[in-house]
């Protein structure tokens, strides 16, 4: 029996197997217009490709609980009607084809108003400029030389940012998602506030471990206030800046000890699964990688938090996300890359570990 194929469940929500979907950003939503934000046939064929190639779960991108939460123009976003009822379509098909819906929320803070990857290498589009805005952060920090320097956020601001969250955690359960993923990682807004690199506030939002996890934490509790006590939250992390990983770095950044700490912070705050990633807050840091080079982060939240883990980076072939599993390393596998070259790649899968998967009907001859 493949470790790999065997259902898993998270409160009342089995999911069929443990190769997922992670998030990725396609940039393709109408920038302007009574469509801005919302999900087409772009993003349809997307997702709904991987769903009938028998991937358990998908994670639909991140997408912005407000306009200025984007990361890009061309974002998808839950912040009114038309979107909410635009992801009806794509939901709809995916649990047709046994697979979990997930969705996840974020607000890029300084890391948004830039361009698509492929235009100007993503570069920032510049307040004034068109499609461009102001973009927001814990401390007044720009990213990098090129881009935008932040506005510092109030408190009511704040404030205002967790009401959004927890208003596009309730567009996502009237949309039909079972799962809804916080972005807390990728140097993103969540990100930034639990970052010291990023985070220089002196209030009661900044310093401290407890003030720096102060705004991520009031986000969960006000998205598991909205969602259903019987469906899944997961949050998104980046376990380290990759500062304290290099002996020649002496700027003081986010640590894997840290993550272990907020996993047992986020568990007792309703969070069920971490989706543990890397990386994102200071761009020139030494990031290491290498086949899997993000599982051992996930292993040890596991096993030093007790909490679910999602593994991601660079997992690529049946095998090894099988080992993975096998291990005990983490309790679900996110594929990106892999799943863009081979939509079908849970079922590729499938038949080199020797297990059962669902096949939609018009695709039995290819079994």
């Amino acid at each position: 029996m493949s470790a790999l194929f065997e259902p898993i469940t998270l409160r009342s929500l089995t999911v069929p197997n443990r190769l997922w979907m992670a998030p990725m950003c396609q940039y393709s939503a109408a920038p302007e217009g009574p469509e801005t934000g919302a999900p087409g046939d772009w993003h349809f064929q997307h997702l709904a490709a991987r769903a009938a190639g028998g991937t358990g779960l998908i994670l639909a991108e991140a997408t912005a609980v407000s306009p200025e939460g984007r990361i890009t123009p061309y974002d998808l976003g839950l912040w009114n009607d038309t979107q909410t009822e635009a992801f009806r379509r794509i939901t709809g098909f995916l649990k047709a084809q046994g697979t979990v819906p997930g969705i996840q929320l974020a607000h890029a803070g300084r890391k948004a108003s830039t361009e698509r990857t492929w235009v100007n290498r993503g570069g920032p589009i510049l307040p004034g400029q068109r499609h461009g805005w102001e973009p927001v952060g814990p401390s007044p920090v720009a990213f990098d030389e090129g881009s935008a320097t932040p506005a510092e956020l109030s408190v009511a601001q704040i404030e205002e940012i967790v009401a959004g969250f927890a208003a596009a955690a309730r567009r996502a359960l009237a949309a039909g998602f079972e799962v809804v993923e916080i972005h807390g990682a990728h140097g993103y807004l969540i990100n930034e506030f639990l970052s010291p690199f990023t985070n220089r506030r002196t209030d009661a939002y900044g310093g401290s471990y407890e003030n720096r996890t102060r705004f991520p934490l009031a986000v969960v509790d006000a998205v598991r206030e909205v969602w259903p006590d019987e469906l899944p939250v997961f949050f998104r992390i980046s376990a380290t800046d990759w500062l304290t990983e290099d002996a020649s770095d002496d700027r003081e950044g986010w640590t894997a000890d840290d993550t272990v700490r907020f996993a047992r912070d986020l568990k007792k705050h309703g969070i069920d699964l971490l989706d543990t990633s890397t990386g994102g807050n200071a761009p020139d840091a030494e990031i290491a990688t290498g086949p899997g080079y993000q599982v051992p982060f996930a292993e040890r939240v596991k096993k030093e938090a007790g909490l679910a883990v999602g593994a991601v980076g660079l997992i690529t072939e049946a095998r090894q996300a099988e080992k993975i599993i096998a291990a005990g390393q983490a309790d679900a596998v996110l594929i990106g890359r892999e799943l863009l070259r081979s939509p079908s790649f849970a079922q590729q899968a499938a038949r080199e570990l020797g297990a059962e998967i669902r096949v939609p009907y018009p695709y039995h001859l290819a079994v």
